[in-house]
Formats: structure tokens, sequence, C-alpha cells
């Protein structure tokens, strides 16, 4: 699963690598399925791996909201639906919702029933089109889930965030409610085919932030400022180490490694 993901053009902070459709301007919402696996998989999940759920009462009832949480592991994006009061859309590679026969409609049901959309992967106008997917469901009121680290952290620590979480919600308005995951790495590790119900989660709601404080979306201070006070937010929250550093994928050539050493905005 990838985390939902979060642009601009380039005289502008762009947006983080994310996954979009081919049609962006119709963001497809799960429906009746949705509906029926929010009803069934919700308190079924509850039931088997009891997870702990804190702060519940902090997330705004209606109204746009931005679930921005840490990243350790693919079931994070199943945790977060479960334990929310209300329900929450988050973005998915489109792949999990084109496989072949049984096996196939099966994985896209179980998509569509925790509030996946699909998306196709990719960067430039791609991103620019997730990003559009997630403002027009916060445009419509909904919820929508969010990583700030941009991909699952493979050693436990927390990442710095990227600015494309802070820049939705400058320019939509709606509060962020920080999400701190603990466990979730061990319930199901990466690689794992199916979730352990040895381990327990924990979901922890922060209260939301108002991140309308430090500026315009068009201030790039401004995004690195509430970019910074979501990370905080979500820190206090998963207490984990803080890295220090964002996580990106290893520079393979000399232009890489040029551009990771250059002082640029991570989207």
């Amino acid at each position: 699963m990838t985390s939902a993901q979060s642009g601009i053009p380039a005289s502008k902070p762009e947006a983080p690598a994310a996954d979009t459709t081919d049609d962006a301007a119709a963001p497809r919402r799960a429906g009746f399925t949705y509906a029926l696996g929010r009803a069934v998989i919700g308190p079924l999940a509850r039931l088997i791996y009891r997870p702990r759920i804190e702060g519940r009462e902090k997330v705004p009832a209606d109204g746009p909201v931005i679930f921005a949480s840490n990243h350790l592991s693919f079931i994070d994006s199943v945790a977060i639906p479960v334990a929310a009061p209300r329900p929450v859309h988050f973005l998915a590679k489109s792949s999990y919702f084109e496989g072949p026969g049984v096996a196939g409609a099966a994985k896209k049901n179980f998509f569509q029933a925790i509030g996946a959309i699909p998306v196709r992967r990719g960067a430039g106008q791609a991103a620019l089109d997730a990003l559009d997917q997630q403002r027009q469901l916060l445009d419509e009121g909904l919820a929508v889930a969010l990583y700030p680290e941009g991909t699952r952290s493979t050693d436990g620590r927390l990442y710095k965030g990227r600015t494309g979480v802070a820049f939705l919600a400058l320019q939509t308005g709606a509060p962020v409610v920080p999400v701190g995951l603990i466990g979730t790495d061990k319930v199901m590790p990466k690689g794992a085919k199916l979730p352990s119900i040895k381990e327990r989660v924990t979901v922890r709601f922060g209260d939301p932030i108002d991140v309308s404080v430090h500026g315009p979306a068009s201030s790039g201070k401004a995004r690195r400022l509430a970019t910074d006070e979501i990370m905080a937010g979500i820190h206090a929250l998963s207490e984990q180490e803080l890295a220090g550093v964002y996580n990106e994928p290893p520079a393979h050539t000399p232009i890489e490694k040029i551009k990771q050493a250059l002082p640029h905005e991570r989207r």
C-alpha cells in the first residue's frame, strides 16, 4: 500500500511524487462498497486485533480534515480508517484495483471497502493531478489520510516531513489531525503476506492543527513551518526516534546525488 502522498509548478514548490488516475478531475469515491466495508471490516478488525485507540473525540465530526500520520507498514492505511470515527479516503496504487480473476476482484473490493481511491504513480503532472483529487475530496467536506514522510520508514524512525500535506492544508483551509501509529510494523512487517494477530496496534489522534497561522500556501516559509508543526504533532503521538533527514531512496547516478545534495524543497 502506498500511503496517500502529497504540487505546484516548478516555479513554486512542486508536488511530491504521487499516484494519479487518468481522470484526475473526478476522484472516484467508494460509495456502497465503502459503506458496507466500514460496517463489516471495521468492527471485525477491532474485534480480532483489539487496537488501542486514543483521541477519537478530537477528530472533527464533519467538514474537511486531513489525517497526517507516520508511516511504518502497509497496514497503516487500514488501521487509520478502522480507528477513525468518520469515513477516511486515501490514494492507493491503481494496480491494487486491476488484478485479474476472482483474486483481483477480491482485492479491488477490499481496497474500495477501506476507502481507497485508485491512482497511477508518477511525478510532475501526475503529482499535480493527485493533489487535485485530494483537494476535491476536501472541497466536498470529506476526510483524507496522508503521510508527510512520503514513504514507509524501514528502520522505525520518524523522518522529516515533506511540504505537500502542508500545502494542501494551507490551500484548502482544512484542519490537520496528527496521527501516531505504534506497532503496525510489528503486526505486518515489510514482506509479510498477512497481518499477525499476536501483536496489537495503537492509534493516537491528536488535537486538530490550524496551519493558516503560518501564512499563505504560496509562501515557502509558511509551508515549511506548517510542515514542522505537523511533524511535531505526529512525533508527540508516535514517540519515535527522529531521523533528522528525509526518507529518500539511494541516489544511483551523479545527477541524482547532486539533486539530493542541493538545497531544495521536498514536496
